[in-house]
């Protein structure tokens, strides 16, 4: 009995100092970790790189360090390593298979970081949301939308579906139809549309501001301008210049149709 006793106490003794052993490698392991991290995200390499990459390679990076700190404690507490990696590779197919979505967007976010089909602070609109980037993870892009809703999608869904990015290009073109009745004259409807349009601070001289006549519809005659505004002001540009339009055309008596319909009725 006494011996028993002492190969007890023996036993203790060993896993009592592997496990503070594992326990503060875990904890230096983590401040080490924490530490790489940030110096990363604020060192001057951080900073070179554009905000996508470097948040996209911070996380990964954390990612890949705890795995390595895992198998480090594991090899501490006495498990076997050749154990270890034989477990992981038999596990790694059924992982594998339950994880294909998790792998398609790991896939998704490093075609992201490749191509850069956007970046973080551009309106793109993309898996039925439209919105600004404000991070993109290994796994998720974060949208802000206009409404203030916060929207996570996989990056596996980014990429497999089209991407409409608004901020790549720094000047966009506003395109706007307006209705005139039959009868008006065609030339002085264009003239008063391109003179509002000129009369926006915000609208670009070259490319100059487009007008024609486009349609000839059921009720009305549609006129297409077409002004291109730097990127930013898209939204405002095209507010003011409904608003001024419209003003203009009912000051000048011009008059702007809607559908109608007329029924006969019939007595038998």
């Amino acid at each position: 009995m006494e011996e028993f006793w002492k190969w007890l106490l023996e036993v203790a003794r060993d896993v009592g100092l592997k496990l503070i052993a594992a326990l503060l490698v875990f904890l230096i392991g983590r401040m080490v970790i924490r530490a790489v991290v940030k110096s990363l995200r604020r060192g001057k390499m951080g900073k070179r790189l554009e905000p996508t990459v470097s948040h996209f390679l911070c996380n990964f990076i954390n990612i890949a360090l705890y795995i390595l700190l895992t198998v480090t404690i594991v090899g501490i507490l006495g498990v076997p390593l050749a154990s270890v990696v034989t477990a992981i590779a038999s596990a790694g197919v059924a992982i594998g298979l339950a994880l294909q979505g998790s792998l398609s967007n790991l896939a998704g976010g490093i075609m992201i970081l490749i191509f850069h089909p956007f970046r973080v602070g551009d309106f793109v609109e993309a898996g039925g949301f439209s919105g600004t980037v404000s991070d993109i993870d290994v796994f998720y892009t974060v949208l802000n939308l206009p409404d203030n809703r916060v929207v996570t999608i996989p990056n596996g869904v980014m990429m497999a579906e089209s991407i409409t990015n608004y901020s790549a290009n720094e000047i966009r073109r506003v395109d706007l139809v307006f209705h005139v009745a039959y009868g008006s004259d065609v030339g002085a409807v264009v003239a008063r549309l391109l003179e509002e349009a000129t009369k926006q601070e915000a609208v670009l001289k070259e490319p100059a501001p487009f007008c024609r006549l486009t349609e000839q519809g059921e009720s009305s005659l549609d006129f297409t301008l077409r002004v291109w505004v730097k990127q930013e002001q898209y939204w405002q540009v095209k507010f003011d210049l409904l608003e001024a339009v419209h003003q203009r055309l009912y000051k000048e008596g011009l008059e702007i149709p809607f559908r109608q319909l007329d029924v006969h009725l019939k007595r038998n």
